[in-house]
This record gives C-alpha cells, structure tokens and sequence, in this order.
C-alpha cells in the first residue's frame, strides 16, 4: 500500500518516521493508502531548508515573485478535476463541492497577486527640516499552516500565497484525514519551477504539529480547526514567540423573520446546514424563528431536509456526502441522542443511515432538533455534522440575545425584507462574518475571514491585506541627507 512521502527543498523524501496512519475513503470505509505519523526530524529538516531558501526569496522582487503564482492559478485551474475528483475520494463531500473549493483556493492566488500593491505604505515628507519618515513591509522569514480535513484544497490558500508572494518561504501541514489531495497538488507545482525550499509539506500528527509549534526557525504560523486545538496552538505557539492565527469552531445561528421569503430562506438554509454534511466552519447551526415564522418556516425546512439524496460524493445526483470517518459519525449521533435526552423534538432523524452498496460509508442523512434550549449542551456544542437545531424568539432582541449567548463568533446571519431590521442585526450581532439574505457568510478572498470569540485566536485573520499584514513586519525608517556640495559652496 502507498506510503505518501513529504515534499522538502524541492525533492520528495520518506519520513523519518517509523509509524504511520491509514487514509479512508468516508464513503466506503476502505483504506486507500498510508500517511506518515510525522516526527520532529521531518520539521527540522522542511526548516532547515527552507530558511536557507528565504535570503534568496525574499530578495527576489515582488513583480518575479508573483509570476510563481500566476502559474500556480493555472495549474490548479488546468487540473481541478483530478484535484477535485481526489478532494472527494478523501474527504466525501461531494464533486461539486470539491470544484467550488478550488475555485476559492484559486481566488486567493489571484489577490496574493496583486501583493505590489498590497505591500506599499507610508511616506511623510519633511517632518522637520530635511528628515524624511516612512514605513516599509518586509517579510518574517519562514512561515507554515496547519489545515483541516473539511476543505483540503482552500484553506490552504488563505495563507500560503500570501505568505510567498510577501517574501516568506513556506511549510504546508495537511491534515492527516485527507493528506493526499495537497500532495497531488505539490506534484502539480513542480511545473512552477519555484526555487528549492520555498514551498515545502510535511505529513503528519500531534508530533508534527508541535514540532512546528517549538521549531525556532518557524516565524508565524496559521491554523484551522476545532476550538480546543485551536487554543492550543495558540498558546503553545505563542508561548514559544511566534505570530500565530487559529481559527476555531463554530455555531453558526440563523434569525428567520415572519417577512423573510420562505421558499428562498429554506432552501438556502438546507445547502448551508447539509452541503459538506455540515461538516464546515461556516455551516448553519441554529434557526432561530421570530413570531410567526415558525409556522411558516420548519414544516417546510423538514421537508427540504428529507429530499436530500445522501450517497457518494461523485455520483452525480448525490447532494450531500458521508462524515469524514467512524468515530465522527459516532460522536455526532451521540450529539443527536444527547438533544433527545435533553428535552429536544426530533423532527428529522437521520441516524443509522443506510446507503445501498455503501454499507461501510459513514453516512448520517439531515437532521432537524427543535426546542432548543439555551442552557442546554445541544446549544453550546459545534456538533460539525448534518444537524440543524430550531430555536424560536418572540422578538428581533430576543433573537439577538441568543445568538450573542453562544460562545461561538464566527458567523451569523438573517433572512428579511426589513432594511432596519437587517441593519440592527448587522451592528448588534456579535460575530465576524454577517449575512443578510446568505447562509453561508464566506468572504470573497479579498476580504479576511473574521472570526470572533472562541472562533478565532489572534488579532489578524487569513485572506486579502491581513494574511500580507500577518506574514509581513513594518520598519520605520526616519531619514536625514546633509548637502555638502551646497554647504561647501
């Protein structure tokens, strides 16, 4: 069976370590190939080489730099069905899903390439007589990522080119899960001819990841995950004086107004709440009614929820795919039990899925908890699985209120036609990405990814002028010329 190999200074090497984990296909259950458990010799040699590479690099002027990335938005473009096709064999989402991350991933390269710009700053002119200040952006060094198995294309993306086109050499982390759709896009990049140790990966666990977490050569580091690792590497990489971002979980609330047009409300909340078999950061969590709109609004989203084909993410009329392995699946119907228990209605059940030839597969079909309460675990927990959970408020402030109850701020959204009222939510809602009329509040890639609260650790987020910001420092020089041609004459 396959043991996947890392990628450093250019060539593919073993790891150094002995243990190894293996890769499932979620769909069927089948292990497709081996992923090394990492170890702290394939850090430091990724860091090794690639802080040899960062003189050269960061000396390259920004206009040749970003030719890399030029070509980089052609390959992934060139080969997106391979690449997508792999994405779903890992992860179970499905086809189209798979595409449409690429195309983010893609995005991102193409406003790194515009980092000529994004690197300008500040110049005064005479701050007293003949002395001149400014400000200019230089790159930290060595940079690297920690990614998720729930997007193994995009994520990536977020921080990587804007890391290289500031300067930075590079080390990319994929998450053990889905390891083999980011080397095969590593093979792919060996058409860009970048010089060697720039842009490395290394495979691997826990050890891998604190290993980057320590390593002294490592500058910033960025993360996806869940909120307790993500705390973690927050800590610990801080602690040992790094730049770091991590992203952490979520629930995601949605306020539905009785003036939101329900056809729309529900079928947007249903891809938000099941595409990815809810298995994203930005996913709909919580529907929170408003006055009428329950009676209006959860009839219909039980049926939009039943119609959802469940199967393998490429066959074609499949909507939503399975979880992403055996232990998920469990975890997220202990959750769906754990709401019963709690006093919660189950609308929707849909444990013990089955799925005709893929009897292995980790599928759970939609799910729909109603009566939610507030103290309640179902409330405060981020299941990341196909469970939507209902919640009704009698007001817009009591909506408010719950949604700002949650410990969780990465995003949250209303369907209305009330200006005000979209408006009042947009300024009182405490979370970083807002939707009027979306269920899925993702910036485009040049805006950063904001989360909030227990969602995100650090000051500078992924995507657009903080990704450059975060991978970059400032230095303020104040200068003075004396003219001695004209002293002297």
């Amino acid at each position: 069976m396959e043991l996947l190999k890392n990628y450093i200074d250019g060539n593919w090497v073993e790891s150094k370590s002995t243990a190894n984990f293996g890769v499932e296909n979620p769909a069927t259950g089948q292990i497709m190939y081996k992923v090394p458990a990492g170890c702290r010799e394939d850090v430091n040699f990724a860091s090794e080489k690639a802080k040899q590479a960062f003189p050269a690099w960061r000396n390259t002027p920004a206009t040749q730099r970003i030719q890399y990335l030029f070509k980089m938005k052609q390959v992934l473009e060139a080969n997106a069905d391979e690449i997508a096709t792999l994405c779903t064999h890992e992860s179970g989402k499905t086809f189209a899903e798979s595409k449409a991350e690429i195309v983010r991933a893609v995005e991102n390269i193409e406003v790194a390439c515009g980092i000529p710009v994004l690197m300008q700053s500040e110049f005064s002119e005479d701050i007293a007589v003949g002395i001149d200040e400014y400000m200019i952006r230089q790159p930290l060094g060595l940079g690297a990522c920690i990614t998720p198995f729930n997007f193994p294309v995009m994520i990536a993306f977020w921080f990587m080119p804007y890391a290289l086109a500031s300067g930075n050499t590079y080390i990319v982390k994929p998450s053990e899960k889905v390891p083999k759709t980011m080397a095969k896009i590593f093979e792919f990049f060996e058409a860009l001819n970048l010089p060697k140790g720039v842009l490395n990966m290394v495979h691997g666990g826990k050890e891998t990841v604190d290993a980057i977490l320590e390593h002294p050569y490592i500058d910033a580091i960025s993360f996806v995950g869940s909120t307790a690792v993500a705390k973690h590497v927050y800590q610990y990489g801080t602690a040992h004086g790094k730049r770091v971002q991590a992203q952490g979980g979520a629930k995601n609330p949605i306020i539905i107004m009785p003036d939101a047009n329900m056809e729309t409300a529900v079928k947007i909340v249903a891809d938000s709440a099941f595409g990815c078999a809810g298995q994203r950061c930005l996913a709909a969590s919580i529907v929170i009614t408003v006055g009428s709109a329950k009676e209006a609004f959860v009839s219909k989203m039980v049926e939009a929820a039943k119609l959802k084909t469940t199967g393998n993410g490429l066959s074609k009329t499949t909507e939503m795919g399975p979880v992403i392995t055996s232990e998920s699946k469990t975890r997220i119907e202990s959750f769906i039990q754990k709401g019963v228990d709690e006093g919660c209605s189950l609308l929707l059940d849909g444990r013990n899925a089955q799925v005709e030839g893929l009897e292995k597969g980790h599928f759970i079909k939609p799910t729909i908890l109603s009566d939610i309460k507030p103290e309640s675990e179902t409330f405060s927990t981020e299941i990341f699985g196909p469970v939507l959970s209902i919640m009704h408020a009698d007001n817009l402030d009591e909506a408010i209120g719950i949604v700002n109850r949650g410990r969780y701020g990465n995003a949250a959204c209303i369907f209305t036609q009330s200006g005000s009222a979209a408006r009042k939510f947009r300024h009182e809602a405490i979370a970083g990405n807002i939707g009027v009329n979306i269920g899925i509040a993702a910036p485009m890639a040049f805006f950063p990814f904001s989360g909030w609260k227990e969602s995100f650790f650090g000051d500078l987020h992924g995507q657009s002028r903080h990704a450059v910001e975060f991978y970059t420092q400032t230095k303020v020089v104040i200068e003075r010329w004396h003219d001695e041609w004209s002293r002297k004459f």
